[in-house]
């Protein structure tokens, strides 16, 4: 576990964050007694777009034909 004091946290950035990056838990100590912990975290898959895969989907013109047949 690193503690380490902000101001020589300020020139360790990259260090800390490759750090916390491989589990290390990370804490830096402010100067007004309040501390902060540096955890990674994980990417975010983006939402699908509404019409994104237009035209990749295609069907027969009487794809629900079979759909009425039993219907009177």
């Amino acid at each position: 576990m690193y503690q380490i004091h902000l101001k020589e946290a300020e020139t360790k950035l990259a260090e800390l964050l490759e750090a916390a990056a491989a589990g290390e838990e990370v804490v830096i100590l402010g100067s007004d007694g309040k501390s902060f912990r540096i955890v990674p975290m994980m990417a975010v898959q983006a939402t699908p777009k509404f019409g994104s895969a237009k035209g990749l989907v295609k069907m027969s013109e009487d794809f629900d034909e079979s759909l009425y047949s039993g219907f009177q």
